[in-house]
C-alpha cells in the first residue's frame, strides 16, 4: 500500500493514495541546525494536486544521511480548487535515506487534510551519507567532517 492522506470536509473523512515528491536548497551541511527552501509536489490520487512551497529547518544528522529531524513550514496551492492555504511537515530521517514524513494543511473554511509518507530521499542516500561507510563507501560526500 501507498503512503495515506485524510481529508476531512464537514465531518466527512476520505482516505487516499498520496505522493510527495520534493526538491531544494539549503545551508552548509556542516552546521548543527541547517536552514532552506523547498519545493513539494503532492498529487492526492483520485481528488487533486497541491504545489507547496516551504521553508526547512533540520538537524546536523538529517542532513547528512544520519538520523534526525526537519520541520517544513509554508504555504500550499491546490490546484484544482484555486486555494491557498498553511502547510507544514515533520519528517523523520533515518540512516540510508530512509524518511517518514507528516503533513497536514488547513482548507479554507472546509476542513483539514493530513498525510503520512514513509520515503527515500536520495541525496541523503548518496551525496549527503555520511553514514555505512563499511557497506558502502561514499566516494564523493558533500559534507567530510575530517575537513572541519
Amino acid at each position: 500500500m501507498g503512503p495515506v492522506g485524510v481529508w476531512d470536509e464537514h465531518g466527512h473523512q476520505e482516505t487516499l493514495v498520496t505522493l510527495q515528491l520534493e526538491t531544494g536548497l539549503g545551508t552548509d551541511p556542516s552546521g548543527g541546525i541547517i536552514f532552506g527552501g523547498l519545493g513539494r509536489l503532492q498529487p492526492q490520487f483520485g481528488r487533486t494536486t497541491d504545489l507547496a512551497l516551504l521553508v526547512r529547518s533540520a538537524t546536523h544528522g538529517y542532513v547528512n544521511g544520519d538520523w534526525g529531524l526537519a520541520l517544513d513550514l509554508g504555504a500550499y496551492h491546490r490546484l484544482t480548487e484555486r486555494e491557498i492555504g498553511p502547510t507544514g511537515s515533520l519528517v523523520l530521517g533515518a540512516p540510508w535515506g530512509i524518511t517518514l514524513s507528516a503533513t497536514g494543511g488547513l482548507e479554507a473554511d472546509r476542513g483539514f487534510f493530513a498525510s503520512a509518507t514513509l520515503g527515500l530521499d536520495f541525496a541523503r542516500l548518496t551525496v549527503y551519507r555520511t553514514t555505512g561507510y563499511s557497506w558502502w563507501r561514499n566516494t564523493f560526500p558533500a559534507y567530510r567532517p575530517e575537513e572541519d
